[in-house]
């Protein structure tokens, strides 16, 4: 008779504000212990901390996946103006909340446009590097408590289906948040999984085939984040990181050619550190120095067109969908639905 699945809960302890950790190797007993299962779950808690997509991370050695993710912390420094970071405006926080939050929104943007995730599966080789990618993992010195859990199975069983119709505003660029009580989506989601019966399992959302200009992610729905960071940068990918280029690039020929000549030559050093990862040249961000930064959201970024989410038991006990404290699966769009919605296909399975 085949074994239940196996679930450890792994802490990670951050040694910088940004950190790689292979997570086999800072683990490899816990990892021993799930020799005899052929694929893992890997899952975090968390919204500026979480995994490659197995798409990603299998093109990409252990240390070309700091030069990936470098890439969109090159795009969103931190301190570059962002609303989220303006405390005093948080209305999700009260004054002691306020005395200890984190000022991070350049965190939350580089998880998002780089298409972190916080549930991944991959076979369970040795050979193959599993990478938990920490954005914010120290605050001010002190290392932050990151929680994660990973799941050793043998089969994936599909054990239902279902289809979610989205309505989104006519605003071009606009994020959903599918936990919005209004909607009555998640209640839904919740609802399938518990009809199910799922044990262990996973949640999959995906786009439908025909969506374009849109994506999933998973991550903290905070209003100045969601409504007026991130919409700024899908209009303008080089919002923040070109703060320091702004006059030389708002209106080049007042600049005399030297200056701007160094301001593109500096520009384009810091981004091409990450940039050819990215698949874009130099040549491209010059002209863009030169001319306009208005391109394509998805020319620079790399959310994904599906999220998963953990089904397992919760802390009161019961069986469902397992979310960290701040995550939402959230929709993101940068041109107008053909309709007012978007559609969803929403797979359940069970690990074995």
């Amino acid at each position: 008779m085949n074994a239940k699945p196996l679930d450890l809960t792994l802490e990670v302890a951050p040694k910088a504000r940004f950190d790689v950790v292979e997570m086999r190797s800072r683990f490899a007993a816990e990892h021993e212990a799930l020799a005899a299962y052929s694929h893992c779950l890997y899952w975090s808690s968390h919204t500026t901390a979480g995994f490659l997509d197995r798409s990603i991370s299998t093109r990409l050695s252990t240390q070309h996946v700091s030069t990936y993710v470098d890439a969109f912390r090159t795009l969103f420094p931190e301190g570059a103006g962002y609303e989220h970071d303006q405390l005093h405006r948080r209305e999700d926080l009260d004054d002691d909340q306020r005395a200890i939050e984190p000022r991070n929104a350049d965190s939350h943007l580089a998880f998002i446009a780089s298409g972190l995730r916080p549930c991944v599966t991959h076979p369970n080789r040795p050979g193959e590097a599993v990478c938990f990618v920490d954005l914010d993992g120290v605050v001010e010195g002190h290392p932050r408590k990151r929680l994660t859990r990973v799941i050793g199975f043998r089969s994936e069983r599909v054990i239902g289906k279902t289809r979610v119709e989205v309505p989104v505003s006519a605003h071009p660029i606009d994020s959903i948040n599918l936990k919005d009580p209004r909607l009555g989506i998640y209640p839904a989601l919740s609802d399938f999984v518990a009809r199910a019966g799922a044990g262990k399992g996973r949640l999959r959302i995906v786009l439908d085939p025909a969506e374009r200009h849109t994506a999933l992610t998973v991550n903290e729905y905070e209003t100045l984040l969601m409504k007026y960071d991130l919409a700024e940068v899908l209009r303008n990918p080089l919002r923040f990181v070109a703060q320091q280029y702004r006059n030389a690039m708002a209106n080049p020929r007042a600049v005399p050619s030297k200056t701007l000549g160094y301001a593109k030559y500096d520009f384009v050093r810091v981004m091409n550190k990450g940039l050819d990862t990215l698949r874009l040249r130099g040549s491209i961000v010059e002209k863009l120095l030169a001319r306009t930064l208005a391109v394509p959201a998805e020319r620079f970024f790399r959310m994904r067109r599906s999220v998963s989410l953990l089904v397992s038991e919760r802390e009161d006990g019961s069986c469902g969908i397992v979310e960290g404290t701040y995550q939402s699966p959230i929709l993101v769009q940068w041109q107008n639905a053909p309709r007012q919605s978007r559609l969803l296909d929403v797979t359940l399975t069970e690990l074995r």
